[in-house]
């Protein structure tokens, strides 16, 4: 079974350390095997194609890398916070932030 994650695809987040401590950006995907996930336009890493059928040029190409779920923090209403479960009146299990108490979608 897998572990639930403070973090989803589409989430607003911040990095709360590294080398790209600071950047905000939306989630694209999440690697739940590795604990990583890719958020656009942080990271940014170099890579080297070799020419080929499709690309005739090659060349650098420069995309985002991985970064650990750990240093995520989800962005709510412009400011980081912890993210919490609880159930809602219906039963059912949501996402709260922990410094401002409200529902994340």
């Amino acid at each position: 079974m897998q572990k639930k994650l403070h973090i989803k695809v589409g989430d607003t987040v911040t990095v709360i350390s590294g080398e790209s401590k600071g950047q905000e950006g939306k989630i694209l995907t999440i690697d739940r095997n590795k604990m990583r996930a890719i958020v656009e336009g942080v990271n940014i890493i170099k890579r080297h194609n070799k020419p080929s059928a499709s690309n005739p040029q090659g060349g650098i190409v420069e995309k985002e890398g991985t970064i650990h779920i750990s240093n995520l923090m989800v962005v709510v209403n412009g400011t980081a916070s912890r993210i919490g479960r609880k159930l809602n009146d219906k039963g059912n299990l949501v996402r709260y932030s922990k410094k401002s108490g409200e529902v994340i979608k």
